[in-house]
């Protein structure tokens, strides 16, 4: 019998992959701080797991950078202005992470750039996770939508406390308590389900 992916990922072959996450966009995006809280989740899950981190900027000089909130500093950040995060550059820094086989990706807006990113990832051979209480758009249709092409293009679809659960694998991992720290208070709202 052939064995199909179920969307199983373990942190040693994961990059985290933040997608715009700028100022300009802070009052245009639904829900902006409720993604952002739970982009910096995943930061901070990342960097304690020793997962590489990257960053994209759309078009910074007229955007802006990415929010202070997302300490950037140790991390790389590349300038774009194609949708897709998969530009060059970013490939290039991606083919030194060989043992890299699946990315958990967040960001804005979920139906252009962070969708444009699956689907050049899944193409490469990449399983994806979308965070999807970590993504947003201008439009909730928009978001709503995106999130049902991606998963139809073969992106797993899930959540921050779920995609952090499925990294550590185990409560004994030596990582599960600062983590746990991060995952007690539940996700704030960001009407991905209706009330």
């Amino acid at each position: 019998m052939a064995s199909r992916s179920v969307g199983k990922v373990l942190y040693k072959n994961a990059a985290l992959f933040v997608c715009d996450m700028q100022e300009k966009f802070r009052p245009t995006i639904q829900y902006f701080p409720q993604i952002l809280n739970v982009a910096g989740r995943l930061l901070k899950s990342a960097e304690a797991l020793g997962m590489p981190v990257l960053f994209t900027e759309q078009y910074p000089k007229g955007l802006g950078h990415t929010v202070s909130e997302l300490d950037v500093k140790q991390h790389k950040v590349f300038p774009k202005t194609c949708f897709s995060m998969m530009v060059p550059s970013v490939e290039t820094e991606l083919k030194k992470y060989s043992d890299v086989k699946s990315i958990v990706l967040c960001g804005i807006e979920a139906h252009a750039c962070v969708q444009q990113t699956v689907f050049d990832l899944i193409e490469g051979g990449y399983d994806v996770h979308v965070i999807v209480d970590a993504c947003s758009s201008r439009s909730l249709v928009d978001r709503m939508f995106a999130f049902q092409r991606m998963k139809e293009a073969g992106a797993h679809l899930t959540t921050c406390e779920s995609i952090l659960l499925g990294l550590l694998r185990d409560a004994s991992h030596p990582k599960f308590k600062e983590i746990q720290k991060l995952i007690m208070e539940p996700s704030p709202d960001s009407a991905l389900v209706p009330v």
